[in-house]
């Protein structure tokens, strides 16, 4: 049996391959439907959009937080950044999967750019705390950016280091955002999808440091 302070650790604490949950070949089933706008989140991308899977905590606030973002066509919440295929909810909350919980977000390139979708991500969350985010403590709650080609990267790297400056200015320490090109994303159950429009009363621990990103401000 293990005591409080094992399991936090082992909650925290990334598994290699050999440790990681098993898993499963199939994919959740889930509808595809967005809850609050009717849009598809699993259709193919059209010409004018472009995605980022973004983790910041709990998936719950961060995905509200992004579908009232101007210029975000759609998103979704799911799993990201670990080992396991096609996890369950629970088995990502073990620890025992290396997975964030993370958000899709769909947006349209005429109307916002990727600095600008960044600016909502590094205000709206602490990106300086490791394993957790406030009280939620976990490898599943780490700040995390995950993109799809090398300009994206460079892009979100230059935000991190523009962000860390305003960050250190106000006191803060150094962040610990992963930036990586992203794997797989895996879609999470469908209770999971937009869980905070069809449960308003439901618990968002997202809050940011209360610095400002100078970045996107001309979006």
């Amino acid at each position: 049996m293990f005591s409080k302070s094992e399991e936090l650790l082992k909650k925290s604490t990334i598994p290699d391959k050999d440790s990681a949950l098993i898993g499963r070949p199939e994919a959740l089933s889930v509808s595809g439907k967005h809850a609050v706008n009717n849009e598809s989140f699993l259709r193919p991308l059209k010409s004018n959009e472009a995605e980022v899977v973004l983790a910041m905590g709990c998936f719950w606030g961060a995905e509200r937080k992004f579908w009232n973002t101007p210029g975000v066509v759609v998103t979704s919440v799911g799993y990201a950044g670990g080992i396991t295929p096609n996890p369950t909810y629970e088995e990502v909350c073990s620890g025992q999967t290396g997975h964030t919980e993370a958000v899709t977000v769909r947006f349209d390139t005429n109307i916002t750019t990727l600095a600008g979708i960044l600016k909502v991500f590094w205000e709206n969350h602490d990106p300086t705390q490791g394993m957790r985010q406030g009280n939620d403590i976990g490898s599943q709650y780490r700040s995390a950016i995950y993109l799809n080609n090398v300009d994206d990267i460079d892009t979100a790297e230059a935000s991190k280091a523009t962000f860390q400056k305003e960050l250190l200015s106000a006191g803060h320490a150094m962040i610990t955002t992963e930036i990586e090109p992203l794997t797989t994303y895996y879609v999470a159950e469908e209770y999971h999808q937009q869980y905070l429009h069809k449960n308003p009363g439901g618990y968002c621990g997202l809050g940011g440091t209360g610095v400002s990103c100078p970045i996107g401000l001309g979006v």
